[in-house]
């Protein structure tokens, strides 16, 4: 890549810690690592000391190799971590991005590459929202998800990647900055081969196919009528899908593809042809690991990705109840299902059944985001709708493209 790369990975996670290693194992780059959790900067340097941050990767064809990288810095400090950066990865959860956010915010400069990873949904507004007077001279990414399915063996030390996803969805709003290549391709770069980065036709449309979708109807399905009494073992979450719990995900889904079908009306020269339905995306995505594709239950059911996965829940002196703090609901609904209540409100469409997940996981939340069927809660704000930050019109959404 010629002159050094530096870049910087907030986060101490699995996924921060297989991108500290693989990158800064790539000739040409130099990685920093930001992560504001607590003590963590100072124990993940104290475990790693002169060593290199060991991958254990298993390749898609079942060949393996170890990666050896070893960040130059591990810190919680913003302002060293930001030395000489110009392209950032937050490899976080939604709720922590403002966090890395209000620490970086002095420090990110015009002709910077932010990159969300994954992003989820909303990242944008965010990200726009909180770089003011750089934001039109920065890139801002969003990946669906994470590169890899990975996970630490030993903290600070040695990680494992199980696999590689194969293509990988980004949306980009490259803003007018002056940048050594172009963003996607910077990112393509530090990934390798693969996954292959690949760009939807607008950020819209990667915020309606967010997979934050999934997790609040089954959780709702589930525990909707659940009379407070402990059980003794957690349900399958996946493979425990009954009827009614596969009907509101397909009703879902069926208000989110409805609503990209009225941007496209609105306005035609928006391709919105990369938001499908749940059913014909496991029916693509998931196509080697699901055993029998005759309905959206089954996709789920017999998909062996899923093999025992269970219900969050938390264990009492009476047995285990639901765990509602967890991310199927802390997350996926005031950064997954509220944005694209926001965004289908811009453009009129009527979403009985996400209002009434909303409804009921934001009393289990402590929360306010919908009154009625209208986003004026006063908690919307602490949200990633658009209209959290202003949008309020499919115009509105359209002056960031």
């Amino acid at each position: 890549m010629g002159e050094t790369t530096k870049i910087l990975v907030c986060g101490g996670g699995n996924g921060a810690h297989c991108l500290a290693a693989t990158a800064s194992a790539l000739p040409g780059v130099e990685v920093n690592v930001l992560t504001l959790f607590k003590d963590e900067a100072q124990r993940w340097s104290n475990v790693l000391g002169n060593d290199s941050i060991i991958v254990d990767a298993t390749y898609n064809d079942g060949h393996t190799s170890e990666i050896r990288g070893k960040p130059k810095l591990i810190t919680k400090d913003a302002m060293k971590a930001m030395e000489g950066v110009n392209v950032i990865f937050f490899v976080v959860p939604a709720f922590a991005h403002q966090q890395y956010f209000d620490e970086l915010g002095p420090y990110i400069k015009p002709n910077t590459v932010l990159i969300g990873m994954p992003g989820q949904a909303g990242f944008e507004f965010q990200a726009l929202k909180n770089l003011k007077q750089a934001a039109p001279t920065c890139a801002v990414i969003s990946l669906e998800s994470l590169p890899w399915a990975c996970r630490i063996l030993e903290f600070g030390k040695k990680v494992q990647i199980l696999g590689f996803k194969d293509v990988l969805g980004a949306s980009v709003i490259p803003g007018k900055g002056s940048y050594r290549q172009q963003p996607l391709q910077i990112v393509q770069s530090i990934l390798g081969e693969k996954p292959l980065v690949k760009p939807t036709q607008n950020y819209i449309a990667v915020n309606l196919m967010a997979k934050s979708i999934i997790h609040p109807p089954l959780m709702y399905g589930q525990w909707r009528n659940w009379d407070g009494v402990a059980l003794k073992e957690s349900p399958l979450f996946y493979q425990g899908v009954d009827d009614e719990q596969a009907d509101l995900l397909s009703k879902v889904s069926g208000e989110v593809v409805a609503t990209a079908s009225a941007i496209h009306k609105q306005r035609n020269d928006l391709d919105m042809s990369e938001v499908i339905h749940i059913y014909d995306w496991y029916s693509i995505y998931y196509r080697d690991q699901v055993s029998d594709n005759t309905s959206l239950k089954t996709c789920m059911v017999t998909n062996k990705a899923y093999n025992g996965l269970l219900h969050p829940m938390k264990k009492t002196d009476k047995g285990l109840v639901p765990d509602f703090t967890y991310r199927y609901t802390a997350e996926d609904i005031p950064y997954g299902l509220v944005v694209m209540k926001g965004i289908a409100e811009c453009v009129g469409v009527k979403t009985p059944t996400i209002d009434t997940i909303v409804t009921w996981a934001q009393e289990k939340l402590g929360k306010e985001y919908l009154v009625g069927d209208a986003l004026k809660g006063k908690d919307v704000n602490l949200s990633r709708a658009p209209q959290a930050f202003g949008f309020k019109t499919l115009e509105d959404l359209c002056s960031m493209l």
